[in-house]
């Protein structure tokens, strides 16, 4: 609707300028344009989409984030201590993992959640007769066993609000 289009537009607008606060006239064309550019990809995926799912995971993301944050920062600290070490001990691996989320959001957001974790990424995800794999390179056996522990899966199917 125009409506919602315009209220993206502003959200859009006040977001660009907070982050760039620029005023010099040509990046301000350039912001502009971006933002016009961005609408009109936003209205075609709108109509293009069957129907737009509701969003499900209410206040749930507010619990999540700060694990996910403590996670990053002992990934990061981890992987410091492997790059500072002389010996550098990695041991690259790729595996696949299998994923206990049923919604696209909660899968999206393991898959991501992996991937911004240091030492590990997410390079595939494909649906095996029913059930969700992941494929995975991760840095080292530790940042394997973090990942296979399955701690940040049942978290994530939490999440969307099921039991692990």
């Amino acid at each position: 609707t125009l409506k919602h289009t315009l209220l993206w537009g502003l959200l859009l607008t006040a977001s660009w300028w907070l982050w760039s606060a620029h005023t010099e006239l040509l990046i301000i064309i350039f912001g502009i344009g971006s933002i016009i550019l961005t609408l009109y990809f936003f209205i075609r995926m709108d109509r293009f989409a069957d129907e737009r799912p509701p969003y499900t995971l209410g206040l749930r993301p507010v619990w999540y984030l700060p694990y996910i944050i403590w996670e990053i920062v002992k990934a990061n600290l981890d992987v410091a201590r492997i790059i500072i070490s002389p010996k550098m001990d990695i041991q690259p691996q790729m595996f696949e993992t299998e994923a206990s989320q049923k919604t696209a959001i909660a899968q999206v957001i393991y898959a991501n959640s992996i991937t911004l974790t240091p030492g590990t990424i997410t390079c595939d995800m494909r649906d095996d007769n029913g059930r969700m794999l992941f494929r995975i390179h991760a840095l080292t056996r530790d940042s394997r066993a973090g990942v296979e522990s399955g701690d940040m899966d049942r978290r994530c199917t939490r999440l969307e609000g099921g039991s692990p």
